[in-house]
């Protein structure tokens, strides 16, 4: 694995960088934005981990240009906020995982395995498709720049057709995802909530009606 640590703070980026080698791990280091940026140009690093609070490009400027680039290097955000509010924007940038000082070298060491085995994701967290752009943690939506408002299960039902990315989706999909197990087979709150759904994201409608196969969003531009 490789890894490139950003951090501006010697006494913190020397002991870590010498117990990743420790533990088998190639890593470089960074002390500034542009530093970090020009290392991710001309390395291939399985995972980033990000201290917010550096000079140059922000932490957070960093991890949006790392996504925008589509590299696929995984991110740890490293930091000493601990405020929700600070890890979310974190996660808007596009960080996968999250971990406030002080922190322990076993910890930063067994969350870069864990990340280093997952799939690299390069699509930003904040979905956009059909003139609609749906923020996950937020939890906004809005339509050619027309916020709205959604119930629970509109937003769930909406996030889930958006990550179809124009695919169609099953009522018992959507019932499966967006409902517990209690959840009746047989009812029909699913069509109702589509109907309330398409009100709500107003006309013409960019959710179309597959007959006997299910929902997929359109553009309503070019949908016959």
């Amino acid at each position: 694995m490789r890894v490139l640590l950003i951090e501006d703070e010697p006494y913190i980026a020397e002991p870590v960088q010498q117990g990743l080698q420790q533990a088998g791990i190639a890593a470089d280091v960074a002390m500034d934005g542009h530093r970090a940026i020009e290392l991710l140009s001309l390395n291939d690093y399985d995972v980033a981990v990000v201290d917010r609070d550096i000079p140059g490009p922000s932490g957070d400027e960093v991890v949006a240009w790392l996504h925008e680039k589509r590299l696929g290097t995984r991110v740890l955000m490293l930091t000493a906020a601990t405020r929700l509010d600070d890890k979310i924007t974190g996660f808007e940038a596009g960080a996968d995982d999250y971990l406030t000082k002080p922190f322990a070298l076993k910890e930063v060491i067994l969350r870069l395995h864990a990340l280093s085995r997952r799939p690299a994701v390069s699509a930003s967290p904040v979905m956009e498709l059909r003139g609609i752009t749906l923020n996950p943690f937020k939890r906004t939506v809005q339509r050619n720049g027309v916020r709205i408002d959604l119930t629970k299960k509109q937003f769930a039902i909406l996030q889930i057709l958006m990550e179809a990315d124009g695919g169609v989706v099953s009522s018992e999909e959507l019932l499966e995802k967006a409902w517990d197990v209690n959840a009746d087979p047989f009812t029909a709150v699913v069509r109702v909530t589509m109907s309330s759904l398409r009100k709500r994201l107003g006309e013409p409608t960019p959710i179309e009606t597959v007959t006997g196969v299910g929902y997929r969003l359109v553009d309503p531009e070019f949908s016959a």
